[in-house]
């Protein structure tokens, strides 16, 4: 009997398994959606530019020599720019020095192009002196390209960061009124400074040309380019990125890696 009753089980549960699929087909149970937990999904945030230059998609350069040629190509001639419009700005003082030391008297013209120089480069207040002009020709004065380019590299990620992108700013130049530039994501608490915007490549070269020649925190590097010309030596850029020491809060470290940097790029400097 009970052997009976044990087959008859198996041909009830064979039965079963073979009509399932015809019965259930590919239904499956049914779930509610309110138990399912929504995952809302963070929208992507794409910043746009706050300028009108179409810039080289640098970050889409997979060749390193590629990308680095780009960068130096499109930085170098607003740098040269910078040197040559600074370099015009030089010879009008060297001239009015010499002039003063013999005690000549200086045009009217002159003086107003000394007058203007002098606004330029945080002097309206002196009055046109021997004195004035030897002191002026310590700020009106060149920057090497490599120093620039380097600079511009290091703090712009070879053209890639998002101040770079979205603001032009390629030296990571703060201002300190509101709505002056863009904010840092990671300032700290209390802090109120912002990153620079320009609207040319021009005008973010002119700007760091003009933050290292009149800011008192260079002026080391303005002591040791003085001393150059003293010496009659060249304006050598691993020489005057001993004074940028405060350019960055890594100190030393950021020196030396300024040097390796230009040593390393030596062959794009003149392509």
């Amino acid at each position: 009997m009970i052997k009976k009753l044990t087959l008859l089980i198996l041909i009830c549960l064979s039965l079963t398994a073979l009509v399932y699929p015809f019965i259930w087909g590919d239904k499956q149970p049914v779930v509610s959606t309110q138990d399912v937990p929504k995952i809302k999904k963070k929208a992507i945030v794409v910043e746009k530019p706050l300028h009108n230059v179409t810039l080289p998609d640098f970050a889409n350069i997979a060749d390193v020599k590629q990308k680095k040629s780009a960068f130096f190509d499109f930085i170098r001639v607003p740098v040269e720019r910078a040197n040559k419009r600074v370099k015009a700005q030089r010879a009008t003082l060297e001239i009015a020095a010499m002039m003063l030391d013999e005690e000549q008297a200086l045009s009217e013209s002159q003086l107003e192009d000394i007058t203007e120089i002098f606004s330029l480069y945080r002097m309206e207040d002196e009055e046109v002196s021997a004195l004035s002009v030897a002191q002026a020709l310590r700020r009106v004065d060149l920057i090497p390209k490599e120093l620039v380019m380097m600079q511009a590299a290091n703090e712009s990620a070879w053209g890639t960061s998002r101040f770079a992108r979205i603001g032009l700013n390629f030296f990571g130049q703060w201002c300190f009124s509101e709505g002056c530039g863009m904010v840092p994501k990671r300032r700290n608490d209390g802090a109120k400074h912002e990153v620079a915007v320009y609207q040319s490549v021009q005008e973010a070269v002119d700007a760091y040309f003009y933050n290292i020649n009149t800011h008192n925190a260079y002026r080391e590097l303005r002591d040791i380019r003085a001393s150059l010309r003293e010496q009659q030596k060249p304006l050598a850029a691993k020489d005057l990125a001993y004074g940028l020491m405060s350019y960055s809060e890594r100190g030393e470290e950021y020196i030396e890696e300024l040097h390796a940097m230009i040593d390393h790029n030596e062959a794009y400097f003149d392509e």
